[in-house]
C-alpha cells in the first residue's frame, strides 16, 4: 500500500492503473459513520441530518469507485489480474462486498428520509443482493487463491513467507456484514417463505463467517506472538480483528429484532454479545497500544489507516444492540464514546486521503524490484 512518499502528481491513466480494491475501505468507513450514528441510543439535534449527509457521500463514493474500478479492469486487465494473484492485495476484494452492503443498509436506515421508503427498499435490495453475492464469492475464491496461487515458500512479490496477517480476515468477514444488515429487509418482504428464507440465509452466513474467523484468528495471533510486531504500514490492520467481533454481535441483535416472536432471542443476543464485546474491548486496547508504539517508531499515513473506521463502527453498532436488549445506560454511553472515536478516526483518515489524492502520492506506482530480484507469478 502506497504511503505519502511520492508527492509528484500522476497522469490520470497511471493513477487509474494503480487503483486497487483496498480503496473500497474508504466507502465502508464512511458508510459506517452514518449507519452507526443514526442508531445511537440518544437524541442529538442535527445528528440524523448529518448521518444522512454522510450516507449520501458514501453513495457517491461507491458510484465513483465502481466506475473507476470498471475502467481499471477495462484498460488495465493485466494489473487487475495481478491484484488477484497478489496475497497482499487479493483479500481486499472483501471490501467491495462490505461497501455494497453497508451503503445499501444506510439507504434503508437514513437514505429513506431523502428518497422515500419505497425507493430505499429497492436500492437496498439491489445493493444487498450484489454485495452478498460478492461476499459469498470472495469467501470461497480468495482462500482458494491463497492456497493454490499464493502458497509456497515465495508468493507474488515475495509476500508468501511473511506469515498470517489480519488482512486475511477481510474475505471471510464480508458474509457477516450481509448477515447483520439482511434482517433490515425482512419486514419489507412478503410474509412467509420469503421472510423466513432471508432470515435463515442470514443465520447461515453468520455461521459461515464466524467459523471461518475462528480458523483464521489463531493464525493471526500466532503470527504476532512468534513473529513480533507487524511492519509499520500494516500495524493499523490489527483493528480489522474488531470487525468480525463487533459485526457478529450486531448480527445477533438484529436477528432478535427481526424475529421478536422467537423465545429468548434477545437473551441469546446478550449471552453471545457481552463476552464477545468484552474480548473486542480487550483487543481494542491491545491494538491501540501497538499502534501508538508504531507511531513512535515512525509509522506514517497509508491506506491501512482506514482500518481504524469500519471495525470500530461495528463495535459501536454491536454495543447499540446490547444496550437496546439490556437497557443498561453504561452500554449506551460506551457506544457513544466509541462513536466519538470512530468520527475522529474517520476525519483523520479522510483528510489524509484527500491530501494524498491531491498530491498524487496515494495512486503512485509501487516500487520496482531491483534488477536481480526474481518475481514469481
Amino acid at each position: 500500500m502506497a504511503t505519502l512518499a511520492h508527492p509528484v502528481p500522476l497522469p490520470r491513466t497511471l493513477a487509474v492503473r494503480h487503483l486497487g480494491p483496498n480503496w473500497y475501505a474508504t466507502v465502508m468507513g464512511t458508510a459506517i459513520v452514518g449507519n452507526a450514528g443514526a442508531t445511537l441510543p440518544l437524541r442529538v439535534p442535527g445528528l440524523r441530518g448529518a448521518c444522512t449527509a454522510v450516507w449520501a457521500l458514501s453513495l457517491l463514493m461507491l458510484v465513483a469507485l465502481l466506475a473507476a474500478r470498471a475502467l481499471h479492469w477495462a484498460r488495465h486487465r493485466d494489473q487487475a489480474r495481478a491484484h488477484l494473484l497478489d496475497p497482499a492485495v487479493a483479500p481486499f476484494y472483501g471490501c467491495l462486498a462490505m461497501a455494497l452492503v453497508s451503503v445499501g443498509g444506510g439507504t434503508l436506515i437514513v437514505g429513506r428520509d431523502v428518497i422515500g421508503l419505497e425507493a430505499a427498499v429497492a436500492v437496498d435490495t439491489a445493493l444487498y443482493a450484489a454485495g452478498t453475492a460478492v461476499a459469498l464469492a470472495v469467501a470461497v475464491t480468495i482462500p482458494y487463491l491463497m492456497v493454490v496461487h499464493h502458497g509456497g515458500h515465495e508468493g507474488p512479490r515475495g509476500h508468501g513467507g511473511e506469515g498470517a496477517s489480519p488482512v486475511w480476515l477481510l474475505p471471510v468477514v464480508s458474509p457477516m456484514v450481509s448477515a447483520a444488515l439482511g434482517p433490515l429487509l425482512v419486514p419489507h418482504l412478503p410474509p412467509g417463505q420469503w421472510q423466513r428464507t432471508l432470515l435463515l440465509a442470514c443465520y447461515g452466513m453468520f455461521g459461515l463467517s464466524l467459523l471461518a474467523t475462528l480458523v483464521m484468528l489463531p493464525l493471526v495471533l500466532g503470527r504476532l506472538l512468534s513473529g513480533g510486531p507487524l511492519p509499520l504500514a500494516l500495524t493499523p490492520t490489527l483493528f480489522l480483528v474488531l470487525g468480525p467481533l463487533g459485526q457478529s454481535t450486531t448480527a445477533a441483535s438484529t436477528f432478535a429484532d427481526a424475529a421478536p416472536g422467537v423465545a429468548y432471542g434477545g437473551g441469546i443476543a446478550v449471552l453471545y454479545g457481552v463476552p464477545v464485546m468484552g474480548f473486542a474491548l480487550l483487543w481494542l486496547a491491545l491494538a491501540g497500544a501497538m499502534v501508538l508504539s508504531a507511531r513512535r517508531r515512525g509509522m506514517g499515513f497509508a491506506m491501512t489507516w482506514w482500518a481504524f473506521t469500519f471495525p470500530v463502527g461495528t463495535c459501536v453498532t454491536g454495543l447499540e444492540g446490547l444496550a437496546r436488549h439490556t437497557g443498561l445506560a453504561a452500554l449506551r454511553w460506551l457506544a457513544v464514546l466509541l462513536y466519538a472515536v470512530l468520527v475522529a478516526a474517520w476525519l483523520v483518515a479522510a483528510s489524509r486521503t484527500v491530501r494524498g489524492l491531491v498530491s498524487g502520492a496515494l495512486l503512485a506506482a509501487p516500487a520496482e524490484p531491483s534488477p536481480g530480484t526474481a518475481r514469481t507469478r
